[in-house]
């Protein structure tokens, strides 16, 4: 199931997104991609973009963080 957040397969294969990045921010990323080869990548031209991506990435990354924590306190009880 697509969300707000999710770009359709044929989105992200017609942008040439490589498979490890299409995950549930993916929609977040086509744009940002688009606005880096505009602007032949310079890292100030992208800022709003690059930070509503990050802005959805990093809370991800903490909550799967304290998932893989969680599992690993479990195992060590085990």
């Amino acid at each position: 199931m697509a969300s707000s957040t999710t770009a359709s397969q044929s989105e992200l294969k017609a942008n040439r997104v490589p498979i490890h990045w299409r995950d549930g921010c993916s929609a977040l990323l086509l744009p940002l991609n688009v606005c880096r080869k505009k602007n032949y990548y310079l890292s100030w031209e992208c800022d709003h973009e690059r930070h509503e991506y990050e802005r959805y990435v990093f809370p991800c990354y903490v909550r799967r963080m304290k998932e893989l924590a969680k599992k690993k306190a479990e195992a060590a009880d085990l």
